[in-house]
């Protein structure tokens, strides 16, 4: 059984409810010490560090941590005509969407030749996390490497375990994925590791260091993110996968179950969250959730997530307070499923994406919406964002201002900048504008 928080009667204050919040126990934080060790160790020792770590937790190292380009080209012919189908679908679905995320250049114009314009550049080189372990996620390769490619990124580079079942290789779904997208820079490793060697570069297998860093995985890539931040720059810290679902009595049971359990599949850290006006309705769900966990083979993790303190039924008195739950909450994953969506969705102002309606389920975005399913965890979207393609930009301003503009702001300048007792500013102006 899910635990249950009753929240009706009133919320708390914002500080408590916070504090309420269901979370895993085993948070980013707590993996930090030993991300710490092996990011560090692959600073010191590149290449062996790499190995003896797939030693260690992926059990066996690769015979090659650099992909060779004839192993991506095997795993693209050796695709399914139905997956190769799906892949290129969801290919053509993000590159879509990523396309409205580009932003426009603009030229402010202040005076007569005095101009700002603002324009957007590519990252020079990203480095892109797939993982792997519990189960494979081609569709992350297509998240993280089309909007980054849509941005005009010139050099990726895409990292992800070695498989036990396949020989200490990279999983072939996963290469022929990077293949479909013309990624040929592919490395076998994983983990905390992984992220430093992109992040510090390896020079014994060519592996230059990256300007960024993105994608998903479970709480040590999280928190060795954390700690290469500002040596790179990083997307989020995305952990273990959480749902949110405000529903009342007029959402189907069977519905929200199926997408309570779609996510608790995918790590025994992962949450699933019922927001609900309705006990009768929560009942309901949690009546509906023991078959749907049975008939799945990956039952033993799910069972571990549901029952673990990160996912909870929380029962409100109205849609206002499910909102406002929520957005303390700051879920990754957003389903509305109530008589008046809209009205709730107006409300919400903090999730990584939102699904609204009975037939848009947090499945569909992990693999078809043509949305990106790389999304901030652990209460992250109150401040962060998803993946796109605005990710892998820097906004630059350029400024042009002709001699007549300048002369029009010098006297502004070298009075703010005598205030400040800067003088050298204001001489650095005075000099040209007495040219001139």
């Amino acid at each position: 059984m899910m635990q249950r928080i009753d929240l009706r009667g009133g919320l708390p204050a914002r500080a408590d409810l916070l504090r309420l919040m269901p979370r895993a126990v085993g948070d980013v934080s707590h993996a930090v010490d030993a991300a710490r060790e092996l990011v560090d160790a692959v600073r010191q020792h590149g290449a062996a560090a790499l190995r003896e770590q797939a030693e260690r937790f992926d059990g066996g190292a690769p015979e090659h941590v650099r992909v060779p380009a004839a192993e991506i080209a095997a795993a693209v012919a050796g695709l399914t005509p139905e997956l190769r189908e799906a892949l290129d679908e969801a290919i053509r679905r993000v590159r879509a969407a990523s396309a409205a995320q580009v932003p426009a250049g603009s030229v402010t114009c202040l005076a007569d030749g005095a101009e700002v314009h603002q324009r957007w550049q590519p990252m020079r080189r990203v480095g892109l996390y797939v993982p792997g372990g519990k189960a494979v996620y081609p569709s992350s390769v297509v998240m993280n490497v089309v909007p980054a490619q849509v941005a005009g990124v010139g050099s990726i580079a895409l990292v992800s375990p070695p498989q036990r079942d396949h020989g200490g290789r990279v999983h072939p779904t996963i290469l022929a994925a990077a293949g479909l997208l013309g990624i040929d820079e592919v490395y076998a490793m994983g983990g905390a590791g992984a992220v430093g060697a992109l992040a510090y570069g390896v020079r014994e297998i060519g592996l230059e260091p990256v300007d960024l860093v993105t994608g998903p995985g479970n709480n040590f890539v999280a928190a060795a993110k954390r700690l290469v931040r500002g040596v790179v720059g990083i997307d989020s810290e995305a952990g273990a996968t959480e749902i949110l679902v405000i529903a009342d009595d007029t959402a189907d049971a069977g519905y929200v179950a199926a997408d309570l359990v779609s996510q608790a599949e995918h790590d025994e850290q992962a949450g699933s969250v019922l927001v609900t006006t309705s006990s009768a309705f929560a009942d309901a769900v949690e009546a509906a959730i023991p078959e749907r966990v049975a008939a799945l083979g990956t039952a033993a993790r799910l069972q571990t997530a549901l029952d673990g303190p990160q996912s909870a039924v929380v029962l409100v008195d109205s849609l206002a307070d499910a909102a406002t739950v929520s957005n303390a909450y700051g879920p990754e994953h957003l389903e509305i499923q109530t008589a008046d969506d809209d009205a709730v969705l107006a409300d919400i102002d903090a999730a990584g994406a939102v699904f609204v309606g009975p037939s848009t389920p947090v499945s569909l975005g992990d693999y078809l919406a043509g949305s990106n399913h790389v999304l901030p965890t652990g209460g992250q979207a109150r401040f962060g964002s998803g993946l796109s393609a605005s990710t892998f930009l820097r906004p630059q301003q350029v400024i042009r201002y002709t001699p007549a503009a300048l002369a029009e702001v010098a006297p502004h300048i070298v009075a703010l900048a005598t205030e400040e007792q800067l003088p050298g500013h204001g001489a650095a102006v005075t000099e040209r504008t007495a040219r001139a």
